[in-house]
């Protein structure tokens, strides 16, 4: 089983954020962060599990990606997402990063288990150091889509 640990973090929000990901498949442990100078909290929310989603390499394997964000975890565990894709996302925030979800959550079918932020669990802990680093780090990217359109978002 890959088990997938995932938190984002955001100043200000919108503000200066980042994601973070700790990987475990058997004894490997892969971590992955990045920082990104506007943007929002659930967007590193969701970037996180994309981009824990992206680095699997073997198909056919259970994953369980753990994450603090309600706003994730229900939205695919209560099929929210099902029914914005349907309208084709109108009016509705984080719409590329949901489209760039849908296919991988398709392909890879992982289970969603909602974890207490910021209450001790070692990889979710790791996970926020990692997103609160990448978002005070020096060589923050640019949230295009964001950017581009965050007055447009409901």
């Amino acid at each position: 089983m890959i088990r997938i640990f995932t938190d984002g973090a955001a100043q200000g929000n919108p503000g200066p954020g980042g994601y973070g990901v700790v990987m475990k498949f058997q004894s490997a442990v892969k971590e992955m962060s990045q920082g990104f100078r506007l943007t929002t909290n659930n967007r590193m929310e969701l970037l996180a599990v994309i981009v824990g989603l992206e680095a699997i390499k073997k198909e056919g394997l259970p994953i369980t990606i753990y994450s603090d964000s309600k706003y994730v975890v229900d939205s695919v565990e209560k099929g929210w997402i099902w029914g914005w894709q349907k309208k084709n996302f109108a009016k509705k925030a984080n719409a590329d990063l949901w489209q760039r979800y849908i296919p991988l959550h398709l392909k890879l079918k992982p289970k969603f288990v909602w974890i207490k932020g910021h209450a001790g669990h070692p990889e979710n802990e790791r996970c926020d150091q990692l997103a609160v680093q990448a978002a005070e780090g020096h060589a923050l990217l640019t949230d295009r889509w964001y950017e581009a359109n965050r007055n447009n978002e409901a």
